[in-house]
């Protein structure tokens, strides 16, 4: 199984290679990095952010259309929100095997910091990994230093490891292991 990264033309330049080589290590899966080819979609002008639900919608019909049977995440520097979140971070959809992450709340700019690409690459990998694990079957995560822990706040997403607990690992390995099988 490979992970599709479609990095969009707005989203930060120069970091979707080491942010990609650094998602696949996290996950285990190998992963390919390519221009977005997607139209970007549910953008709402009077909130200025992105509808993810909708845009997972659009990506799902792209990936239908292209027959494309790997998971796609997509990365994008618009804001996110969906109904009863005022923002997100990122959104999966398990069953279409399809998720989408915002630069725009990963970036220390957002909240009047110092600029730092490592921090951003850090961010974008811990957010990156986290959806790939749900389009793996994984659910949230009580544990705060998990990969799958679910973060309100940036502070809380910088606290997590770039890595599964132990529970959470034993769980992706049993649903990577018939993808294994079958190699």
């Amino acid at each position: 199984m490979r992970l599709h990264i479609f990095w969009d033309q707005l989203s930060p330049e120069g970091l979707q290679l080491p942010a990609g080589r650094m998602i696949a290590a996290v996950t285990g899966l190998s992963a390919v990095v390519v221009e977005n080819p997607v139209r970007i979609m549910g953008f709402v002008n009077a909130r200025k952010q992105i509808d993810a639900q909708v845009q997972l919608d659009h990506l799902a019909a792209y990936k239908h259309q292209h027959r494309i049977t790997d998971p796609i995440l997509l990365v994008v520097s618009q804001d996110l929100f969906n109904a009863g979140h005022s923002a997100l971070f990122g959104l999966a959809r398990e069953q279409t095997g399809v998720a989408v992450i915002s630069t725009a709340r990963l970036a220390n700019e957002y909240y009047g910091r110092e600029p730092s690409d490592d921090a951003l690459i850090d961010r974008i990998v811990t957010e990156g990994a986290h959806e790939a694990g749900h389009l793996l079957g994984l659910g949230h995560c009580t544990n705060r230093e998990c990969i799958m822990f679910c973060p309100d706040t940036l502070d809380e997403l910088d606290g997590k490891k770039k890595e599964f607990c132990a529970a959470c690992r034993v769980k992706l390995e049993e649903k990577l292991q018939p993808q294994i099988d079958q190699i």
